[in-house]
């Protein structure tokens, strides 16, 4: 079992015993997402299939935390911007502005990227260098902008 799932699991019975019913309700929908992977998708779960299903549900909460807000339901979104606090305590450290920078110059140097046409060949290379130390929507963001 991968070590991120023990601590998923160990995490779920503290919040259990504090009677964190918020902390607790994150911590099994995550858990209920694994076994859902490990059953349908027929995966062991592995530390690199945590974060991505981490990262999956952070990004379905940040989707869902910008419409409530323009739907003027603050509350709501609230509520996912809680979450994604408790989610992103499951991914590793997040790289800073200078290290991404820094990884974005390294991947159009590598690849003798030139322009726009040439991002998928930066995505390509970055990906696995940053799975889930950067959010790839604003690396994406980043790339295009330098690429121009």
């Amino acid at each position: 079992m991968s070590a991120i799932k023990t601590r998923l699991l160990e995490d779920i019975k503290t919040a259990m015993k504090a009677g964190d019913k918020d902390r607790l309700s994150v911590l099994r929908m995550l858990s209920s997402e694994l076994k859902n992977r490990e059953v349908v998708d027929a995966v062991e779960i592995t530390d690199a299939v945590v974060i991505a299903s981490v990262e999956k549900m952070v990004k379905q909460r940040r989707d869902a935390e910008g419409q409530f807000r323009a739907g003027n339901r603050p509350d709501l979104a609230d509520k996912e911007a809680a979450e994604i606090g408790v989610l992103m305590g499951y991914l590793p450290q997040q790289l800073g502005q200078a290290e991404v920078a820094a990884l974005i110059d390294q991947a159009i140097e590598q690849t003798g990227a030139a322009g726009a046409r040439d991002m998928g060949k930066v995505m390509a290379w970055i990906k696995p260098r940053v799975a889930g130390k950067a959010d790839m929507g604003r690396l994406s963001g980043l790339i295009k902008t330098q690429l121009g």
